[in-house]
């Protein structure tokens, strides 16, 4: 299945034979340490720095709405963010992995966004449109 959406994401969870646990990791673009002065010029027109994580969940597909709804709750946080990574944990035997199974699983994707390795997760702005890196 293409995945060219939010919604579509959550229509390809609800098919597969495995119950899925989202893991999110919601990013906020910064200046590097160090950055150059050509760097605050690009970071500035919007198309430089580093994402830097900011918070993360996990949540059952049950527990998911619309985009909208996940960026109100987001809100409630109190926590800005533009970009939010999004990965899904499959089950095993029919039974969902549990919120403390996926923490390990969060803690590498953190690692992986600041690494910045960023291709094996689908990413969507504040808007939901789904983003794409090079």
């Amino acid at each position: 299945m293409n995945i060219s959406s939010y919604e579509d994401l959550l229509q390809a969870a609800r098919q597969q034979t495995e119950p899925q646990r989202f893991l999110f990791v919601f990013t906020q673009p910064e200046l590097p340490p160090g950055y150059a002065e050509e760097q605050v010029k690009r970071f500035h027109e919007g198309r430089g720095g580093v994402l830097t994580p900011k918070m993360v969940t996990d949540k059952a597909l049950d527990e998911l709405g619309s985009f909208a709804d996940l960026v109100e709750e987001s809100r409630q946080t109190g926590e800005d963010w533009k970009v939010v990574f999004v990965a899904c944990l499959g089950g095993h035997g029919g039974v969902m992995p549990t919120s403390e199974e996926s923490q390990e699983p969060l803690k590498k994707m953190v690692e992986s966004i600041q690494n910045g390795a960023v291709s094996n997760y689908l990413a969507y702005d504040r808007d939901g449109n789904q983003l794409r890196f090079s």
